[in-house]
């Protein structure tokens, strides 16, 4: 079984993360920010990750610490889950489509950190999220589970669709990258022999 729990705690939240990445798809989300439990269970649903997430953050500041902290919570829940790697695919991507947002993403569970971050979200707010912090919640991601992550918005007007297109494909590519590849099931994906 690929599953762990995160705790994470400091001043600014406090931080609950059971991920199993071979679930179903079920999820009991509660970060303080309804857009991002929204966007969180789509993720968990689409990626078909087991996903429970309780935080209590300073969400009367803004949404700023508890969406990077979640992000980074999430990336050390992949990187711990897949331990040395063995036997995934490692690659994933996907161009996926909602109305008219039209989303590439591709990662690479490499063992080096990078966002690429390719998107234009014309809006600064869904309802009361910052959208600029969808960019927060992926960088948080990728330093804490070592991927390369490549975010390319092809079309798209509306920056709810754009966010929630967004997260969908990464939740996909994400799941192809983790999936076990039977053909390889005891090797580690790399020539270096490590990740």
């Amino acid at each position: 079984m690929r599953h762990c729990e995160i705790t994470r705690q400091t001043r600014e939240t406090n931080i609950k993360l059971l991920l199993n990445l071979d679930g179903t798809g079920k999820n009991n989300i509660k970060t303080g920010c309804g857009f991002l439990d929204h966007m969180l269970n789509l993720f968990a649903s689409h990626g078909k990750f087991d996903l429970d997430i309780h935080c209590e953050g300073d969400t009367f500041v803004d949404y700023h610490h508890t969406v990077e902290d979640i992000g980074i919570a999430l990336g050390q829940a992949f990187n711990k889950s897949l331990g040395e790697k063995r036997g995934i695919t490692r690659y994933g991507h996907i161009i996926l489509p909602m109305d008219e947002a039209l989303i590439l993403t591709a990662i690479d569970f490499s063992g080096r950190a990078y966002l690429g971050w390719d998107m234009n979200i014309n809006a600064q707010k869904v309802g009361d999220f910052d959208t600029e912090l969808a960019q927060e919640f992926w960088l948080g991601f990728v330093r804490n589970s070592l991927s390369t992550l490549h975010f390319k918005q092809l079309s798209g007007t509306n920056a709810h669709h754009i966010i929630e297109c967004a997260f969908k494909s990464a939740a996909r590519s994400i799941a192809q990258a983790v999936k076990i590849n039977l053909d390889y099931v005891t090797e580690i994906p790399s020539t270096k022999g490590v990740l």
